[in-house]
């Protein structure tokens, strides 16, 4: 049987093309900002090596004037600058740059691009409407490679509508309901109301909606959702993959119209440039969500930039599970045994004969894990790895997966969570799923004390969940492990699977 055929497969940093994707730099040129992103390390889940915006403004007031703000140009001229010599200076050739919809529609947009070339010698690639829809909906993907329904990307002079599904980007339009240009609608919030829904009617029609989810990109949108999570008190402020209810959305909407902003932007940290913005973005949301009807919907941190990053990922690579990719690539640079972390999944794999696809995924991301926060005083490894998963960039993982995979890392050095500062965020699991975790956790805690070299050479084990027996067979290699912190382990192991410990002699 091949490698590829076994839980893991063969490590995606391993695979030459995967190498050739090691440093890769971006910059997206929009209406509001310009940001650079360098890609590091060739982990299916993107890894910041770094990352710098300017809300430079480019497209502030272009739908009056038909040009370029002149200080936003000024600004983004200046941050190209200087992204040039940042990239030269790491190395990365070429950057792939980008520019959306103030560059496109502007009538000094093409003169712009011939100052950057001149200026920097950088190629600005001028996308249209449909382009940039396919390539934010591919950064969709990237995080969610089984993502399904509808996303909507917002700028400061446009938004994008594209329909995903089976790892596809289908139908997809351009829409000019960026908020820059919203301040330009003469006639006051009435007028914008009907341009709204009848631009939105017309994207409706193209996208054919089926109260699918929506997933949303671009900055006034996390800005919404970051004050979704401040209305309604929630514990963990990662905003890749938040979810929201239609009804949450519009009472969130509500509340903000009733609250003074300059406080809001207080309480989350929203710069004054993106806060101005959200106004008029809610009045699409809004808008969107009465006309849409998703049955849920998601934030998403990736965009644009991240689809660039696919754009250039060969098909293969598309398909392996950012969150195992990501543990795997944590294991190589940060584990004391890199490589270990399989073999503790194939020890540990009989206490869960019975769970899920998406729960093994989490068991094999723990164990890759397991031992990667080593280095952190011992006194706070179990925080550090707790704060280390929930709070990481990682695709693939939903907020209620983060939290069980932080939990379960933290009794892997921690046998009680009692009085932990996380609490908070542990609401987030049910009672079922806490004690899964802490299983997880414990069983990881025991394996680890054969971490000299296979576990399966010194002992194996066997789970009887009728007989509610756990048992432990050991070699007498295993036996001279077996020792007394050894023994106490498993004792808690069993004591958490609420089972009867049993040990034997290998046969």
């Amino acid at each position: 049987m091949s490698d590829d055929f076994e839980p893991f497969g063969r490590p995606l940093f391993e695979d030459p093309s995967a190498r050739a994707l090691s440093r890769v730099g971006v910059v997206d040129v929009g209406s509001n900002s310009v940001r650079m992103v360098v890609f590091d390390g060739a982990a299916r889940s993107p890894a910041y090596f770094y990352n710098e915006k300017v809300m430079a403004g480019l497209g502030k007031g272009l739908a009056e004037t038909g040009k370029l703000n002149p200080q936003g140009r000024n600004r983004a001229m200046a941050a190209l600058r200087r992204f040039a010599l940042l990239a030269e200076g790491m190395k990365i050739s070429p950057l792939t740059i980008v520019a959306t919809a103030a560059v496109r529609e502007a009538e000094d947009g093409p003169a712009f691009q011939a100052e950057v070339e001149a200026a920097t010698g950088l190629k600005l690639w001028v996308i249209d409407g449909n382009e940039e829809a396919r390539l934010s909906a591919q950064g969709v993907l990237l995080g969610w490679p089984g993502a399904a329904g509808i996303v909507c990307d917002i700028g400061g002079n446009s938004m994008e509508l594209a329909r995903i599904g089976k790892g596809q980007v289908g139908k997809r339009i351009s829409t000019p309901l960026g908020p820059f240009r919203l301040q330009q609608v003469q006639g006051g919030a009435d007028a914008r109301a009907k341009l709204i829904e009848r631009v939105l009617r017309k994207a409706r029609d193209t996208i054919e909606p089926d109260n699918e989810r929506i997933y949303l990109v671009g900055g006034s949108w996390r800005v919404i959702a970051r004050l979704d999570m401040e209305r309604r008190g929630y514990p963990l402020t990662v905003l890749h993959e938040y979810r929201m209810t239609p009804e949450a959305v519009l009472e969130t909407i509500d509340w903000i119209a009733r609250n003074d902003l300059a406080v809001l932007r207080g309480r989350t940290g929203t710069s004054a440039e993106r806060m101005e913005l959200v106004p008029l973005a809610c009045e699409v949301l809004g808008a969107l969500v009465r006309m849409f009807k998703p049955k849920e919907i998601d934030v998403s941190s990736y965009g644009i930039r991240e689809g660039l990053l696919y754009e250039q990922m060969p098909e293969r690579l598309r398909q392996r599970d950012p969150l195992i990719e990501a543990a795997r690539m944590a294991e190589a640079t940060q584990a004391r045994i890199p490589g270990f972390g399989k073999k503790l999944f194939t020890f540990l794999s009989p206490l869960f004969k019975d769970v899920e696809p998406e729960g093994m995924r989490l068991i094999k991301a723990a164990c890759l894990m397991h031992d990667t926060t080593w280095r952190a005083h011992p006194d706070y490894r179990a925080e550090v790895c707790f704060d280390n998963v929930t709070r990481a960039n990682l695709g693939g993982l939903d907020h209620p997966g983060r939290v069980f995979l932080g939990l379960a890392l933290l009794h892997r050095y921690k046998n009680s969570r009692s009085g932990s500062r996380f609490a908070p965020l542990f609401s987030l699991l049910n009672e079922e799923q806490l004690r899964k975790a802490e299983v997880l956790g414990k069983a990881m805690r025991f394996g680890a004390m054969f971490a000299l070299g296979d576990p399966a050479e010194a002992a194996a084990l066997s789970w009887h969940p009728k007989k509610r027996i756990l048992e432990l067979a050991l070699t007498p290699k295993g036996e001279a492990l077996f020792a007394e912190v050894a023994q106490a382990r498993f004792a808690s192991l069993a004591q958490a699977m609420r089972a009867t410990p049993h040990i034997v002699a290998a046969r």
